[in-house]
C-alpha cells in the first residue's frame, strides 16, 4: 500500500483521466490516423521537477517542489509514489512557466518518489524525470574515513569506508556540491565505496549515510576532504559535468547545489553552525554598543569640565577689591 499522499485534491472524474490522456490524435474523431489536416503537437516537452533547497531533507523540516513547464500550462498536477497527491493552476495564467508544491513537514510518509505532470488544452506531457524525496536524520550517525589518506595523487584510487553501529542494509555516499548523485553500497554494520581512479572533478567534501530504505537516511557522518594532488590547473581529465548544461533535467544535479539559495538546513550540522555564528554576532553587537556608550559618555563628561567657570573666592572682584555691587549697597556717610 502507498504511503499517504502529502494533499490529496480534486478527487473527480476529470482527476482520473489526467496523464492517461496525454495525447490526442487528430484523425480520431473520423476514425482515420492519417487524416489529410495538419497534425497537431502528439505529446507535449517533459517538465522538469526539482526540490528547494535540497532533495535530502532533515526530519520536521520543509521542502518546496517545483514543477517546471511552459507558459502555455494551464494546470499541473504533482504525483506522489504513484498516486496523484495535488493540483495547482499556475499563477497569473499564460505568464509563468512553473508551479511549487510545498511540503511543510517532511517524514517518512512524504519521502518518497514524485513526478510532475502539466496540461495544455486538452494535452497532458509526459511525467518529469523521477525525484527521489530523502528525508535524513532517522538513524544514528555513522563515521566515514578513506584509505589510503584524504590526499591521493592525480590518477591514484582511494576507498571510502562507511560505518554504522546500528545494524543496516544499504549506505550512500554524497559528495558535497553541484553535480553529485549519491553512490550506492550494501552492507550490514559498513560498506566500502571505491573512487579511482581520481581527476581533480573528485576533490571536495565527502559524506556518507545509512539506511534502510531509499528514502529514509541516517543523519549524514563527518566530512571527509579528499584532496588530489599534482592535478592543480589542469581540468582536462575532469568528467564532463552535465549539471553545466542549461538544458539538464536531472533532479539530483540541481537540487544538490550548493550557492545563496540553498537552504541552509541542507546539513543539519550547517543550522548548528549558522546560530553559533549568529549568537557569536550578537554579542559582538553588545559589546561594540557597550564600548560605544562608554566612549559617549567620557566625552561627554571632558566637554562639560571644559564649559563649567572658574569658582573665585567670596567677596573678592577680579583685582582684588570688593564687587561693585557691595560698595552700592553700602554707601558712605552723607554731609550735613
Amino acid at each position: 500500500m502507498p504511503p499517504t499522499p502529502v494533499a490529496l485534491l480534486c478527487l473527480g472524474e476529470s482527476l482520473v483521466e489526467g496523464p492517461q490522456a496525454r495525447r490526442r490524435e487528430p484523425g480520431q474523431a473520423g476514425g482515420s490516423l492519417h487524416h489529410s489536416l495538419p497534425s497537431l503537437p502528439e505529446v507535449l516537452s517533459r517538465p522538469v521537477i526539482q526540490a528547494r533547497p535540497s532533495f535530502m531533507v532533515p526530519k520536521g523540516q520543509s521542502v518546496t517542489l517545483w514543477c517546471w513547464g511552459t507558459r502555455e500550462a494551464e494546470e499541473y498536477r504533482l504525483h506522489f509514489e504513484g498516486g496523484v497527491a495535488a493540483l495547482k493552476r499556475p499563477k497569473p495564467p499564460g505568464l509563468v512557466d512553473k508551479v511549487k508544491f510545498l511540503i511543510p513537514t517532511v517524514t517518512s510518509s512524504t519521502a518518497g518518489q514524485y513526478h510532475c505532470f502539466y496540461r495544455s488544452g486538452e494535452l497532458w506531457s509526459e511525467p518529469s524525470n523521477a525525484l527521489d524525496l530523502v528525508v535524513t536524520g532517522m538513524y544514528d550517525t555513522p563515521t566515514l574515513s578513506v584509505q589510503p589518506g584524504p590526499e591521493v595523487a592525480l590518477g591514484d584510487s582511494v576507498t571510502f569506508f562507511c560505518h554504522l553501529a546500528t545494524a543496516t542494509s544499504t549506505f550512500f555516499l554524497l559528495k558535497e556540491g553541484r553535480s553529485s548523485r549519491p553512490q550506492r553500497s550494501h552492507g550490514s554494520t559498513q560498506a566500502e565505496f571505491p573512487v579511482g581512479p581520481v581527476t581533480v572533478a573528485h576533490q571536495g567534501i565527502y559524506r556518507c549515510f545509512g539506511s534502510y530504505n531509499n528514502h529514509a537516511w541516517s543523519f549524514p557522518s563527518n566530512p571527509v576532504m579528499l584532496l588530489v594532488t599534482g592535478g592543480a590547473g589542469n581540468s582536462s581529465l575532469a568528467p564532463t559535468d552535465p549539471a553545466d548544461s542549461p538544458d539538464s533535467c536531472d533532479p539530483y544535479l540541481v537540487t544538490t547545489e550548493s550557492g545563496s539559495q540553498k537552504d541552509p538546513t541542507r546539513w543539519d550540522h550547517t543550522a548548528q553552525n549558522l546560530l553559533r555564528m549568529g549568537l557569536a554576532f550578537l554579542v559582538l553587537v553588545a559589546l561594540a554598543w557597550l564600548l560605544a556608550e562608554d566612549w559617549l559618555d567620557r566625552r561627554r563628561a571632558a566637554r562639560w569640565e571644559g564649559r563649567r567657570p572658574r569658582t573665585r573666592a567670596p567677596g573678592r572682584g577680579a583685582e582684588g577689591q570688593c564687587p561693585q555691587e557691595a560698595l552700592k549697597l553700602a554707601p558712605g556717610p552723607q554731609a550735613m
